[in-house]
């Protein structure tokens, strides 16, 4: 398509998509006028709702005295961090009913903030041996590393609201040694196996029938427009499926996205992202969404908005045929995008404000590899003698 072309269809959309956006709150009447409604929250405003309310149902299942420390914490973290301490803590409590002789005739709402002092750093490290397998509900679960530490993490810090506080004396958390998290190699696509993946998802129709052939016919543009926008600008999953049509700015050639936090930023995107944007937009305005999800731009096969899974599992089932020795997630995709982007320019700044990284020793720890490989090129650029002819 040639940047005319683009133009035009992209101007296009976004007259089409403002004008749908003023009648976000109507509805047709049956004179075939519009209706004022009820404005309908946002995807973000809803989902926070949603998290909060979640937050709420599994505080009924700690202890009271919990509920301090997680309004404690509020100003300074996320819904979801606070739903996954939440859970973790629970974990903790679970524990020391089906383990510790002390509580094994407790119920949850028995515990008081002093039983936390009560226990000895040995009964802290006995946890952390438990969490690498426990049973749950007749399900067998494991932790590796990364959740370990996190689990543990979440206990320290409910201890340290407590101990900080002086609703107890002691705090042995403090003195038990925290699991120790190894570097992990960042796993990404190569340039070829990028090309490879789009390709693929372009040309794949060739080699199906029937039925499967009409699944990929639906989803085909979706898909291309999904792959080549995480990376071609380096998203989050879930800022993707977050995004609304009046998210996308063709003029500017930018999406609005909500990064962790709730903060707005603009990201922008190249030629090739509004290409394979333009194509799914065209096919999108022929989709009528299911109630609820009309400003979605990504949408499931039941014309509502698409989940993360759905994409994690487009993503794996893509991936898989283009490389079968790489476990390829959306992450891998925003890890694939760092790294071009860090190759093409040097400047980890850059590459760590894109991404969304509030530490800039985030993203160092991250391309560190990459950073080494950048300092052995120097050894090519200084020269002390010329070289003597022989």
């Amino acid at each position: 398509m040639s940047e005319i072309d683009l133009y035009d269809k992209s101007r296009f959309f976004q007259k089409i998509w403002t004008k749908k956006a003023g009648h976000d709150i109507m509805s047709r009447n049956k004179g075939g006028g519009y209706n004022q409604m009820a404005e309908t929250k946002s995807y973000h405003e809803q989902l926070q709702i949603d998290q909060t309310l979640r937050l709420r149902e599994v505080l009924k299942t700690l202890p009271p005295f919990a509920k301090d420390y997680f309004r404690a914490i509020e100003p300074r973290s996320s819904v979801r961090t606070r739903i996954n301490y939440a859970y973790d803590i629970r974990i903790f409590f679970h524990f020391l009913m089906e383990n510790n002789p002390v509580y094994k005739n407790y119920t949850m709402d028995q515990f008081q903030v002093q039983d936390l002092e009560r226990l000895e750093p040995v009964d802290i490290e006995e946890y952390m041996e438990y969490l690498k397998v426990y049973q749950h509900n007749e399900e067998l679960l494991t932790n590796g590393e990364k959740g370990l530490s996190r689990k543990m993490s979440a206990l320290r810090s409910f201890y340290n609201y407590y101990f900080k506080r002086q609703a107890i004396t002691r705090n042995p958390t403090l003195l038990v040694a925290m699991p120790k998290l190894h570097e992990k190699a960042i796993i990404r696509l190569d340039a070829d196996e990028v090309a490879m993946l789009l390709d693929f998802v372009e040309s794949a129709g060739e080699k199906l029938t029937g039925q499967a052939l009409t699944y990929y016919r639906k989803t085909k543009d979706r898909d291309l427009a999904i792959l080549t926008l995480l990376l071609g600008t380096g998203i989050r999953v879930s800022e993707c499926v977050g995004l609304d049509v009046q998210d996308v700015d063709f003029k500017n050639n930018g999406i609005k996205i909500h990064r962790k936090g709730g903060k707005e930023v603009i990201v922008y995107f190249g030629e090739e992202v509004c290409e394979a944007l333009l194509n799914y937009m065209e096919e999108r305005e022929n989709i009528t969404p299911v109630e609820g999800h009309a400003n979605a731009l990504f949408l499931s096969m039941q014309n509502k908005r698409i989940s993360v899974r759905s994409v994690e599992n487009l993503v794996k089932k893509y991936s898989k045929l283009v490389t079968n020795l790489k476990n390829i997630t959306p992450h891998k995709l925003r890890s694939t995008y760092g790294t071009n982007l860090y190759r093409e320019t040097g400047d980890i700044y850059l590459v760590a404000d894109v991404l969304g990284h509030k530490d800039v020793n985030t993203t160092k720890k991250h391309y560190a590899a990459l950073e080494d490989e950048r300092r052995r090129t120097a050894a090519k650029y200084v020269r002390l003698r010329e070289k003597r002819e022989d």
